[in-house]
């Protein structure tokens, strides 16, 4: 369950190119990369497994949507 070198900065350009100012994109995409890491650990799935549906997840949020079969993170894995 590896981190990819730089992905926060990779995460940043995606939500600078959604129209995030760049100091808000850096932070928003460092909370996401350490969450998915937590993810990626709690739920025994591999790290960009983990990313990708939080990034996807963000996506739909910025335009409005909410995938029908989003399921939460159980409470059990949120205390890891």
């Amino acid at each position: 369950m590896e981190t990819e070198p730089d992905a926060d900065k990779q995460v940043a350009r995606i939500f600078e190119q959604l129209g995030a100012p760049s100091s808000q994109a850096s932070k928003m995409a460092k909370q996401l990369v350490k969450r998915a890491e937590q993810f990626s650990k709690s739920e025994n799935v591999p790290f960009l497994e983990a990313l990708n549906r939080l990034l996807q997840l963000s996506i739909d949020g910025i335009q409005g949507e909410i995938d029908p079969n989003f399921r939460p993170i159980s409470k059990k894995s949120q205390k890891s």
